[in-house]
């Protein structure tokens, strides 16, 4: 397992990678005054532009959806990375070496050695989309795709190539690129044999499959010629350091977007079934590679969807009994999932390029529109092996389906579930509980005889929940402003000023954690706005870090002094005052109660009256400093 990246080149990847940069390849941006700019956010959609960067503070925060946070945040976000991609991706793209903790991350040679398959990759995907244009064997290719409802721009949209029937075409473009014949054989692209090199695929057609990140990794062929010496109809990349069949979904860099922001994905058997899904406007779909749809899947996926309760995954599958034992195999997932699984399939057994040839794009969308939730799916599978006419059919049914809704968790679903299984089975709801509860015993049984470890959670959100501030109220507005302040321009406030501000002065405790990392952070240790940002940042809670992130990009409601580009000290001084004068109303007020309640005992009613007295004066002090 790789180790944890050191915190010192993450911080240089902070302060080498611009975000401004970063951001144009996603966003059109436009100048906001101030140093900042603003533009449409790729979050979500909207008209007018309510995104907004900072670049000199590496801050970016959307007013619309509230997202927010700095450039790695925003390459995690948008390209659905973890932690550990976005930096590697962000510091091979400006040159920066990682260095993992205690050795064990990639060795320098391994990740030039990624860099150099990816290359081989992209050089060869080009080469085959090419081939695909050319005259000769190539025609047979272009006559499947056209039969099949696709044409030149469909193919170049996804890729798709051809591989020359000779056998060596592939291996002696690439060696003439300077690829060694280790480099090729290690990355599958080609083979070596007692005469030399040969290319892997040949006379077919090959699909680029690319991981999450848009990188092609390897790629699947489809046979077209009936003389071709390998019967099998599909042939995929063996398994290489860049390629493992159980962790890429085919389409998934060109669905993940609409999976993220619809929270649906949509799972298809194959390479057309992809092009057809996304060209009849089903843009969430993505096909496994060669493989069964497994668990590691699922967690490519679950990344994309949140663990959202509200989120879909959709299987479609053809009609006969590889179909239906396909469906089985995806429900054996389910628990897997936070999501809710659905199966669509088309009246007739059509998969969605038959489906769109015979009927349209309609027809696609229709038939993903009208999926059945998985369990339903399930069970009708199951139950329909039997002959329900017959007791013992009733029963062995019953016996079959029980563990299935022994999975069923949502609390909601499984009594609407076991209703409709009691209907079609026709037996009793306490008959089938019982069964249910046996199968869930047995269940638990095997699962501890076995150690058998539980599925994997859904993750857990991170950190306490903290109240959203309440901006309609003045003081919290004025807090929020010198936060701005104080995020925006860190000496704005003069130090015996600061620290007569406590923590507790704040209203809203969104603020108060903020105002605490500002003075927990010391702005005379770092070098830039950027790394001022970050040292508030990494002393909050990530609850709360989006906050920052706002607060740096924010214009605030005064003009900025044209010389130093900072604000009028009279404007930060009544922000000071009136986050100072507020805790102080609060204790006259809390003095004014007491002395009501305490009229009877002098002594007291002194003290809280003297109290009240020097509370009433410091008050009138701080208010003076504005006159």
């Amino acid at each position: 397992m790789p180790g944890l990246i050191k915190a010192e080149d993450i911080a240089l990847v902070k302060e080498r990678a611009s975000l401004e940069d970063v951001v144009r390849e996603h966003v059109t941006l436009k100048s906001a005054g101030s140093g900042s700019l603003k533009g449409l956010c790729p979050f979500h959609d909207e008209k007018t532009p309510s995104f907004q960067i900072s670049p000199a503070r590496g801050a970016y925060h959307c007013f619309g959806c509230g997202k927010g946070g700095d450039v790695i945040s925003f390459v995690m976000e948008v390209e659905h990375l973890t932690f550990a991609e976005t930096l590697e991706r962000l510091a091979a793209k400006i040159g920066i070496e990682l260095h993992y903790e205690e050795g064990s991350g990639p060795r320098k040679e391994n990740l030039g050695r990624r860099t150099r398959l990816i290359e081989a990759h992209r050089v060869a995907e080009e080469f085959y989309a090419e081939e695909l244009l050319a005259q000769g064997d190539a025609r047979a290719g272009r006559d499947f795709l056209r039969a099949r409802g696709f044409n030149g721009k469909s193919a170049a949209q996804f890729g798709v190539g051809f591989a020359p029937r000779g056998g060596e075409a592939l291996a002696a473009h690439l060696r003439g690129k300077g690829f060694t014949a280790e480099e090729l054989t290690l990355a599958g692209l080609v083979g070596q044999g007692r005469r030399g090199l040969y290319d892997r695929f040949r006379g077919r057609l090959v699909w680029p499959i690319r991981d999450i990140t848009g990188d092609t990794v390897g790629f699947g062929a489809r046979r077209i010629f009936d003389d071709d010496r390998i019967a099998a109809k599909y042939l995929n990349t063996s398994e290489t350091p860049i390629y493992k069949k159980t962790h890429v979904l085919y389409g998934l860099d060109l669905a993940k977007k609409q999976i993220a922001q619809g929270r649906r994905a949509v799972v298809v058997e194959g390479y057309t079934d992809v092009m057809a899904a996304h060209l009849a406007g089903v843009g969430q779909a993505v096909a496994t590679c060669g493989t069964a749809f497994g668990a590691e899947h699922v967690k490519l996926l679950r990344r994309l969807l949140r663990d959202d309760q509200s989120a879909q995954v959709v299987y479609t599958f053809d009609g006969d009994k590889a179909g239906q034992a396909a469906a089985m195999k995806a429900f054996e997932l389910d628990e897997h999932w936070a999501a809710q699984s659905f199966v669509a399939v088309a009246d007739d057994g059509q998969d969605p390029c038959e489906l769109r040839l015979s009927g349209g794009d309609e027809a696609v969308r229709t038939l993903v529109d009208a999926a059945v939730p998985m369990f339903e799916f399930a069970a009708r599978t199951t139950i329909d092996r039997f002959d329900l006419n017959a007791a013992e059919g009733r029963v062995q049914a019953m016996r079959a389906v029980a563990p299935m809704l022994a999975t069923v968790r949502d609390p909601d679903r499984k009594p609407m579930y076991a209703r409709m299984v009691a209907g079609w089975l026709g037996v009793g709801m306490e008959e089938l509980g019982a069964a249910v509860s046996r199968a869930a015993h047995a269940k638990a049984t095997e699962r501890h005889t076995s150690r058998e470890a539980p599925p994997e959670p859904p993750d857990e959100p991170t950190g306490p929940h903290i109240a959203v501030p309440d901006l309609r109220n003045p003081v919290v507005q004025a807090e929020r402003q010198l936060l701005q302040c104080l995020v925006q321009f860190p000496t704005c406030v003069p130090d015996d000023q600061r620290a007569l501000i406590a923590p507790g002065d704040f209203d809203a405790p969104m603020h108060s954690a903020i105002f605490e990392a500002i003075v927990a952070a010391d702005p005379t240790q770092i070098r830039s706005a950027a790394g001022w940002t970050d040292a508030i940042a990494e002393r909050v809670s990530p609850v709360v870090k989006p906050m920052v992130a706002e607060l740096a990009v924010a214009s605030l409601p005064t003009k900025l002094d044209p010389m130093s580009g900072r604000p009028d000290w009279r404007y930060v001084q009544s922000l000071v005052v009136t986050v100072r004068a507020e805790p102080l109303r609060r204790e006259i007020d809390a003095l004014l109660s007491e002395v009501r309640r305490t009229s009877d005992d002098p002594q007291r009613m002194r003290t809280v009256s003297q109290r009240l007295n020097e509370t009433q004066k410091a008050l009138s002090t701080l208010r003076a400093t504005l006159e």
